[in-house]
């Protein structure tokens, strides 16, 4: 088990609603843009692409929340998604949530569970 985990970054790195952790996963040939953030007390990660068109939802590198910090905004279409689970909550992301990847927090480090397919 603990070879399917790929350290990502310090706990303390992804503070509650704020910036996110950017990083990178590898699906076959291909590298991915991918982020952390934490929302009420727990870690979450998604790959860093809108659900409507394949664009980063970043506006500045990692920051991925809207002003009321409450939602996760696309910076090119305003779509918006719910932090805890990527699903869309209205915008051009047309019912289209994020694509969520399996992290865990353990002993003040984060981990990508890379059994889940991405590395």
């Amino acid at each position: 088990m603990a070879g399917d985990l790929r350290l990502i970054c310090a706990a303390d790195e992804v503070v509650e609603a704020g910036l996110g952790f950017r990083f990178t996963v590898s699906r076959g040939a291909r590298e991915l843009s991918a982020f952390l953030i934490r929302y009420h007390g727990t870690v979450h990660a998604y790959l860093n692409e809108c659900g409507h068109v394949p664009a980063e939802l970043d506006w500045l590198p990692g920051e991925f929340f809207d002003s009321s910090k409450l939602y996760l905004i696309c910076s090119i279409h305003g779509a918006l998604y719910a932090p805890e689970s990527g699903r869309c909550l209205g915008g051009r992301c047309q019912g289209k949530g994020l694509k969520p990847l399996a992290v865990r927090e353990i002993e003040g480090n984060i981990y990508l569970d890379q059994h889940e397919g991405y590395g």
